[in-house]
């Protein structure tokens, strides 16, 4: 197919680019940078920014599906920036996708849009987005992607069919976001077990959440699929103590464990004053610590994927142990 990948030069895009490539597919990426190594690849790559209208009906032109990955993550206190490019970027990915004649839509979503501050165990695709719980304690980016994925399950029709695929806690070689700022905090004497330390979350590895856009993305072909108009948890499949799976981590740079610790209640209460001073202020930037991100470290979160199973096939390719190990050669190298 020819494919459209949005944020193609981002972490989980450029796998996905990459999984396209090595299957003979054409793939046009859109990103604001320039990014050589994916013109290298023979990537047709689109300068421009999801938040532009025309841009993205540009990049959407002669495609047969499009990826959705680009989007604007962490816990910044201005929802302005969110609305921007998760909605209203969202909305002009979908609206590309009509007028250009797009038959495929596969978005990357977040479970994080139907999290509210308790343990989720075993959940599936019926737990309900709790938009209360989000404006309350400012969670943005959950609530944006939560519009978002609403927007994109809406879409799906007799000439469009859209999904949204939950991939929880991306991590592997390449990482950008979320193991550099890991390792930077610990560096730094600035990490603390939040809760009582025997939180179990999901995370998966990067090319397994790849694998499955693809999958998902061939299931869309069959004009009568189930997976049209439906979201799905992504993992390993394997819920891990989450302190313990830091440790394991900051061991591949040779940094010892997190030891010191603050109840999830002090976390919160930092939290809540880091935001107002934020807020006041007009600070750029997140916080160190959000009521969302102590709720999130303190607490269970580990999901259901008998649908994704079911509806597309979806299994992990590479194991938590080969993923480490990959992690851990990029990381020194």
């Amino acid at each position: 197919m020819h494919a459209l990948v949005t944020g193609g030069g981002g972490f989980l895009g450029r796998y996905i680019v990459e999984q396209l490539l090595a299957r003979g597919d054409r793939v046009r990426s859109l990103g604001r940078g320039r990014y050589p190594e994916l013109e290298t690849l023979g990537v047709e790559v689109f300068r421009g920014d999801i938040a532009d209208r025309d841009a993205v009906s540009k990049a959407c032109q002669s495609v047969d599906a499009v990826f959705h990955v680009a989007a604007l993550p962490g816990i910044a206190m201005q929802w302005a920036p969110y609305e921007q490019a998760n909605i209203r970027g969202t909305a002009h990915v979908i609206a590309g996708c009509r007028a250009q004649g797009v038959s495929r839509l596969v978005y990357t979503s977040s479970p994080s849009v139907v999290f509210a501050g308790v343990d989720q165990c075993g959940v599936n695709e019926s737990a309900p987005y709790d938009f209360a719980w989000m404006k309350a304690n400012g969670a943005h980016y959950s609530h944006s992607k939560a519009l978002a994925e609403q927007a994109v399950l809406a879409a799906t029709d007799a000439t469009l069919r859209t999904c949204a695929l939950r991939p929880h806690l991306i991590w592997g070689p390449r990482d950008n976001h979320l193991i550099p700022r890991l390792i930077a905090r610990a560096r730094a004497g600035r990490l603390r077990r939040v809760g009582d330390g025997t939180n179990r979350v999901d995370t998966i590895y990067v090319e397994n959440a790849a694998v499955a856009h693809l999958q998902a993305a061939d299931a869309l072909l069959d004009a009568s699929s189930s997976v049209a108009g439906r979201a799905y948890f992504l993992s390993q499949n394997e819920p891990a103590n989450c302190w313990e799976w830091i440790d394991e981590i900051l061991e591949l740079v040779k940094l010892p464990p997190v030891r010191k610790t603050i109840s999830r209640r002090n976390a919160e209460r930092a939290g809540a004053l880091l935001e107002n001073i934020y807020r006041l202020l007009s600070l750029s930037g997140e916080p160190p610590m959000t009521r969302f991100l102590a709720a999130q470290l303190a607490t269970s979160h580990w999901f259901d994927l008998s649908a994704s199973r079911r509806d597309f096939g979806y299994a992990p390719a590479f194991s938590t142990a080969e993923g480490m190990q990959r992690l851990g050669a990029w990381l020194r190298s």
